[in-house]
C-alpha cells in the first residue's frame, strides 16, 4: 500500500504531493528496430504484487533547493546534484519537512495534517 502526502510553503503556499513508495522498476528486454535488444524500465505499483516482486530499482521523485527543479532520482545510479543547477541542495520530496521553499526563497515546507491519500 502507497500513502500520499502533501507539503506545503508556510509563506507562499506552494504544494508539492510526494508518494511514500516513489516509482518502482523492473527492467524488460526490448527488441529495437535494429535488432538490438535493449533493457527498458517498467513501472510497477501497488495493488500489482507480482509486478511488484521483480522490481530492482526506484526512481524517486526530488526537488532542488536551490532553483525548484523537480527530477527523479534512480536509486541504482544515485546523484547529488541537480541536473540543472549543479547545487547540491536536494531533496527526495518526501523529506521536504523542515527545508526552505525554492520558489519564494522565504518559507519553509510542512507537512499539511489535513491531506493524506492511501492507493
Amino acid at each position: 500500500m502507497a500513502q500520499g502526502f502533501r507539503f506545503v510553503c508556510n509563506k507562499c503556499d506552494h504544494g508539492i504531493v510526494a508518494w511514500d513508495d516513489g516509482n518502482p522498476y523492473y527492467l524488460e528486454s526490448v527488441t529495437t528496430k535494429a535488432g538490438e535488444v535493449k533493457q527498458k524500465k517498467k513501472y510497477a505499483h501497488h495493488p500489482n504484487h507480482e509486478l511488484l516482486e521483480r522490481c530492482i530499482g526506484n526512481d524517486s521523485p526530488h526537488l532542488c533547493l536551490a532553483c525548484g527543479k523537480d527530477f527523479m532520482v534512480d536509486s541504482e545510479a544515485p546523484i547529488t546534484a541537480c541536473p540543472k543547477c549543479q547545487s547540491n541542495e536536494i531533496t527526495d520530496t518526501m523529506e521536504l519537512a523542515g527545508n526552505s521553499c525554492p520558489y519564494c526563497k522565504v518559507g519553509v515546507f510542512s507537512a499539511d495534517p489535513g491531506f493524506s491519500v492511501i492507493s
